[in-house]
Parts: structure tokens; C-alpha cells; sequence
């Protein structure tokens, strides 16, 4: 059978990224005390083509992530499918963008109820001719209380479902954990958001939040001053946004800073797992 996609193409323009999208897979992430998660991934997997290929072999992008399937995710772990991406497709990059849902147990404030609690969390990662670049994202709910309003208001004040999202890139020879970057983040809204509350927590979260108002500029803000404590970090994203509960738009804020240099020769980490690599001239992603 005649292989079209390995003739060769006249019109001679490479092509930066070509790949798949939107495969869902059941993987296993790897956490801080050693052991896996199951959880189920979208992935979306690329790599670069030259300028005389006509096309790329997408059936190689479904059967690497396949015997993938098994291993533990991890910075290390994800830099080899990269490495195995560019060897598989001859390819000179390669480049993946990890999502999924990792569960932490949460005990309610006041009872004391242990439930699993949903992140949206991201690996994405590139590898080309230059090195490795690793980015961790997680998106946090939170419980935000307007002080306009409670500050206007006799009786009252409006609330609303707020998200905390951040990416961050690791410094050399640090090791960052999703457990650890998750509990830190939740604290920074008016109250926590919890996946079960009997009625004496539901008295606790709706008084807390009362009693801690803020805007999404607050939560953006105090979300900034930790994560510039954090010495692990070298650059990080992060947005603040709000389902306003009495509006027809949703209100946000945004800022993201480069606190180290990551122009050096790098060893990233992600999830406690070193990856040595050379990381020149990163651009914010």
C-alpha cells in the first residue's frame, strides 16, 4: 500500500506543530507519598514537520500514549514521552499539553466529613534542540464575598463561585507537588470550598466568608505575595476570576511574573521527579 503522507511536499513550508488533540486516556499521577492516582487525561500531543514530509503519522501519537498508559506522570516521566515522541516521528520538537482531574480528601470545617475534592490541574510540556520547558497548572474554587456589598448593605451581602488559576514553572533542583500548590492557593478566597457540609459547616463557611470579603483584585493579590515567597517558583500565571452572582458578566484579575532567571541550564521538577535539561530563552506560555 502506497504511503501518501511520506511523499514528499513541493511547497516547502515546515510545519511548527502537527499532532492530536482531545484523546482522553486513563493514566496514573503520580503524588507526593509515592503512590499513583488514577485519573482520566485529555492530552493533546504534537511535534514539528519538515518542510519536504507531507504529512506526519498520527496513528504513532495514539500508540506511544498508549504504552504510556501505565507509568507513573511526572516531569521525568513526561520528558521521555516527549524524547520518545521526537525519536518515534523524527521530528526535531515535541510538545504536550496534559489535563485532568486530581482529587485531594477534604474534611469538613466543623464536622469533620472526609469527601474527595475535584482540581482542575495541566502538565504541558516542549521539548526541542534548546531543552525542556515544564509548566504545572491548577485551577482552585473558592468562595469570594463582596466587601461593596456587604459594606452598603444592612442585611446581607452577595456572594459568588470564584476560581483561582495559576501556572507555574519550577526553578533548578526544586521539587513541587499538586497537593502542595493546591492546599496553599485555597486559602487565599473568602472561604474554602467544600465537596460535603452538614448544616454546622454550612453555618461556618457562610459566616466565614462574611466576615472575610474580597474582591478578586484581593485574592489575585495575596495569591501573588505568597507565590513570590515560594523559592521553588522561577515564573508563574495567575488569574482570579468570579461568577458574579448579580451581574450578567463575570469579573476578573490577572498578573504573572518572572521571579527567577530561566535563561541558565535548568534541572526542573515536577511532582519531585528530576529532569535534567536546558531551558534557553523560555517564553512565558
Amino acid at each position: 500500500m502506497q504511503d501518501v503522507q511520506a511523499l514528499p511536499d513541493a511547497r516547502q513550508v515546515p510545519v511548527q506543530r502537527v499532532g492530536i488533540k482531545d484523546l482522553h486516556l486513563p493514566i496514573r499521577v503520580l503524588q507526593r507519598d509515592g503512590h499513583t492516582q488514577p485519573v482520566t487525561a485529555t492530552i493533546a500531543l504534537s511535534v514539528d514537520l519538515s518542510s519536504h514530509d507531507k504529512g506526519t503519522h498520527m496513528s504513532r501519537f495514539v500508540e506511544l500514549l498508549e504504552e504510556w498508559r501505565e507509568q507513573a506522570w511526572s516531569a521525568r516521566a513526561i520528558e521521555r514521552l516527549l524524547a520518545d515522541a521526537r525519536r518515534r516521528l523524527e521530528a526535531h520538537s515535541a510538545h504536550v499539553n496534559v489535563r485532568f482531574q486530581f482529587f485531594l480528601d477534604k474534611d469538613s470545617p466543623v464536622t469533620g466529613q472526609r469527601s474527595a475534592m475535584p482540581y482542575a490541574c495541566r502538565f504541558t510540556g516542549s521539548l526541542t534542540t534548546a531543552g525542556v520547558d515544564l509548566v504545572t497548572g491548577v485551577e482552585v474554587p473558592m468562595t469570594t464575598l463582596c466587601p461593596c456589598s456587604k459594606e452598603i448593605s444592612t442585611v446581607g451581602a452577595h456572594s459568588q463561585r470564584s476560581w483561582l488559576r495559576v501556572k507555574v514553572r519550577p526553578v533548578p533542583g526544586a521539587s513541587l507537588w499538586l497537593e502542595d500548590l493546591i492546599t496553599d492557593l485555597e486559602t487565599h478566597g473568602s472561604c474554602e470550598v467544600y465537596p460535603l457540609l452538614k448544616r454546622p459547616d454550612e453555618k461556618y463557611v457562610t459566616e466565614r466568608a462574611y466576615h472575610n470579603p474580597k474582591f478578586v483584585e484581593d485574592v489575585l493579590r495575596d495569591a501573588v505575595v505568597a507565590l513570590r515567597q515560594l523559592p521553588d517558583i522561577a515564573w508563574f500565571a495567575a488569574e482570579c476570576e468570579a461568577a458574579e452572582s448579580i451581574h450578567a458578566h463575570n469579573a476578573f484579575a490577572f498578573q504573572q511574573e518572572t521571579l527567577r532567571s530561566s535563561t541558565e541550564t535548568a534541572t526542573f521538577h515536577q511532582n519531585g521527579v528530576a529532569t535534567p535539561a536546558v531551558a534557553k530563552n523560555v517564553a512565558a506560555p
